[in-house]
Formats: C-alpha cells, sequence, structure tokens
C-alpha cells in the first residue's frame, strides 16, 4: 500500500488540498476532515483514470523531498496528511 502526502492550506472560503505526487489532483472542503475525506475520493478517481488511461500510477517520494518543498514555501499556514492508496488501486497493479 503506497501512502500519499497531501498538503492542505487555508483558503477564504474553507480549505484547499493537493498532492505533490499526483500533480493535477486538487480538492476542497469546508473543515481539514472533510478536505481530507475529499481527497481520499479525488485520488482515488484520479489514479484510476490513470490506469484507465495506461499511465503509470506516481510513486509516493520521500519525506526528504516535502522538507525541501516546506522550506520553499512563503510561509502560508498548512497541514499536511498521509492518504493510504489501499482500495484506490489494486494491489496486483501497484507491484
Amino acid at each position: 500500500m503506497e501512502r500519499y502526502l497531501i498538503v492542505i492550506e487555508k483558503s477564504e472560503t474553507g480549505f484547499s488540498a493537493y498532492s505533490p505526487d499526483v500533480l493535477g489532483c486538487i480538492t476542497t472542503g469546508k473543515t481539514p476532515n472533510q478536505t481530507i475525506a475529499n481527497m481520499q475520493s479525488a485520488l482515488a478517481f484520479h489514479l484510476r483514470g490513470l490506469l484507465e488511461d495506461g499511465e503509470e500510477i506516481p510513486k509516493p517520494r520521500r519525506v526528504a523531498s516535502y522538507l525541501d518543498a516546506e522550506r520553499d514555501s512563503e510561509g502560508e499556514e498548512y497541514l499536511i496528511a498521509h492518504i493510504a492508496t489501499k482500495d484506490v488501486v489494486p494491489e496486483r497493479v501497484r507491484n
């Protein structure tokens, strides 16, 4: 099972989230918990779409690479979380 880091940022209307490892996969929510749940659904949808299009599933990077991104941030407030891909991508496809 892979675990993707997501970055959750405060917005004017709630929160937004994205995964640095899965470009183009973003979502929003009114609360951090709702945003995480929405991101799990968005990630599942996005990864399944990649599979249907015959594209590779991106591998999550190591935590150190996220620390590089944090050093480059401009002081924005954010949260991070990991979302597991269990039930998102069948085990036989991940290997």
